[in-house]
């Protein structure tokens, strides 16, 4: 064996020996490389501070830079690299305006994978146009289809009417600005209303829609008593 091969063979298993510590393991694709990445990264933060649970959960984020069927793609070769075959892998990706094929399909790749391995499942945690739905529903139920340029324009305006500055992409206190600002509740409960409301479409015919309060609240479980709170 190569020095090179050797150092990579003691690099997995320090890995792995850090992973059995871990009971609870979320491993988060990101379609964007900053806004999607921003936003989760403050629940990490919190539930590594949080010592109920900081030993016990696993987070790691994952900028994908990729689209759609690209993003469950990243996560597949990922598990496949480090040998991963327990845990939550969660897409976080949008619709934009990529193919409605393409949009569906990560949820159908997603079942077939979850088949294959009880303890490794797949999740989607899709939003129909964007990210920024998500965000919007911490201040109001909203159903209309409009472009996700409109959806910017919420936010900013909100942003201007509660003296918090202008809402832009990227930002690296988007979380805590949410959870203190919004309503994470409402936003889960506005949320579960549309998903219930467009019963039996596929991805792509809800809109707008999103599934992303799935991980929201999957993360919220391990968080601080005081932050938990906000949202259930």
């Amino acid at each position: 064996m190569t020095k090179k091969a050797g150092m990579e063979a003691w690099k997995k298993k320090r890995r792995q020996d850090y992973l059995e510590q871990k009971e609870y393991r979320y491993y988060i694709f990101c379609e964007g490389e900053q806004t999607e990445p921003q936003y989760f990264a403050g629940f990490k933060r919190l539930i590594e501070e949080n010592p109920t649970y900081r030993n016990m959960v696993l987070i790691e984020i994952e900028p994908c830079a990729a689209e759609t069927m690209r993003v469950i793609g990243a996560a597949e070769k990922y598990v496949e690299r480090y040998g991963i075959t327990k845990g939550q892998i969660w897409c976080v990706y949008d619709k934009d305006s990529f193919p409605s094929k393409d949009f569906n399909g990560v949820t159908e790749r997603a079942d077939k994978l979850n088949r294959a391995n009880s303890d490794l499942q797949y999740h989607c945690a899709w939003s129909n146009e964007c990210i920024e739905f998500w965000f919007l529903l911490h201040f109001a139920y909203y159903t209309a289809n409009n472009h996700r340029s409109e959806y910017v324009v919420f936010l900013k305006d909100k942003f201007r009417e509660l003296g918090i500055g202008k809402y832009r992409k990227n930002m690296e206190n988007i979380f805590e600005i949410l959870m203190e600002k919004g309503n994470p509740k409402l936003a889960i409960r506005y949320a579960k209303r549309i998903i219930s409301e467009g019963q039996g479409k596929t991805p792509a015919d809800i809109a707008p829609g999103t599934k992303v309060y799935e991980l929201v609240e999957e993360l919220a479980k391990y968080l601080p008593e005081e932050c938990k709170k906000r949202f259930n």
